[in-house]
């Protein structure tokens, strides 16, 4: 497949990503296929602590608020659809119980702060520059909650709009955390509700965006996440059937060339040693109980155990647990 593909030159950082270090992920849905097979492989990370958001405003203004250590009260919740819920969240965090929805929110908020205070890394996904804001309250928000549609007004934020929300954020940032290093990405997931050249328009002042901080701040970087899928790839076999998500193999080809990109060489090797790991682990046997599969369990019980005595500051109870089950 390689020679039919269109060469990309892929900026490596000055300095990348190694198992013992904190990164932090927030932004699209997209974040959420980064962040997963880093967890998948113990890389150690929080994940989307305001949930899933996709433009711009919405990821400043939630950065801002780790920062600051903003606590949320009653008056910042509203009541729709059965659900407490919150304007500036994910529906993840909507519960029917006013105080647990808050509770949730302010947990996630102050797990939030004091991991970003000491996070190595911070990867920034940005999936749309199209922001909703509530028509009565004039108010962006980061989530609709499946309110009726009249209740917004909708926007296509502009180059300098998103500048100006995220310059003072990335300042802000590094003087919180002076050894932080920050990567944006660009989601190649299309958002074909705003139509298909609605969505090129939103994409490419993303990508404006992202590439004038890394031009701006040495500590900056781009990963191209969506030339990688819309370039490289550029075929709808690798999209799902809504022909709007990357599918398996599109998602696995942005990471292969994440790892390669961005992560040390030893720790990528040990990743990929954790990935077989992971893969036998979730393995569903046909047989369970028979001598093959015992043996097979034990086969993984050696090899994991070689990994925790190998690396100690990596956790595998979990699957050294599985693998002695069937003893």
């Amino acid at each position: 497949m390689e020679p039919f593909l269109l060469p990309i030159t892929i900026p490596h950082p000055s300095e990348k990503i190694r198992y013992q270090q904190k990164i932090l992920l927030t932004g699209s849905c997209f974040t959420e296929h980064i962040g997963n097979y880093l967890k998948d492989v113990k890389f150690d990370l929080l994940q989307n602590p305001n949930g899933i958001l996709f433009d711009p405003l919405s990821v400043a203004e939630g950065l801002v608020s780790y920062i600051e250590g903003t606590q949320y009260g009653t008056t910042d919740l509203f009541f729709l659809n059965e659900l407490w819920q919150s304007w500036h969240h994910h529906g993840v965090f909507s519960d029917t119980d006013q105080q647990g929805c808050l509770d949730r929110i302010n947990e996630s908020q102050l797990k939030a702060r004091f991991f970003l205070k000491s996070a190595d890394w911070l990867i920034i996904t940005l999936g749309s520059a199209f922001s909703y804001s509530l028509k009565k309250e004039q108010i962006a928000v980061a989530n609709c909650h499946r309110a009726p549609a009249d209740w917004f007004s909708k926007k296509l934020l502009s180059v300098e709009e998103m500048l100006s929300a995220f310059d003072e954020t990335l300042y802000r940032l590094l003087e919180f955390n002076p050894s932080l290093k920050i990567v944006f990405t660009v989601s190649p997931v299309r958002h074909i509700r705003d139509g298909v050249i609605e969505n090129n328009r939103s994409k490419a002042r993303l990508i404006e965006v992202v590439h004038h901080f890394a031009n701006k701040f040495d500590r900056i970087y781009y990963f191209p996440a969506y030339e990688l899928v819309i370039d490289v790839l550029r075929d709808y076999r690798f999209y799902d059937k809504d022909l709007v998500h990357p599918n398996y193999q599109a998602t696995g080809f942005v990471l292969e060339n994440f790892m390669q990109s961005y992560v040390e060489p030893e720790s990528a090797r040990i990743a990929e040693e954790i990935r077989k790991v992971q893969t036998a682990f979730r393995h569903k046997a046909l047989h369970p109980g028979t001598a093959a599969h015992r043996r097979f369990l034990n086969e993984q019980l050696l090899k994991t155990k070689e990994l925790e005595e190998k690396y100690p500051f990596l956790d595998f109870k979990q699957e050294i647990a599985h693998f002695s089950s069937g003893y």
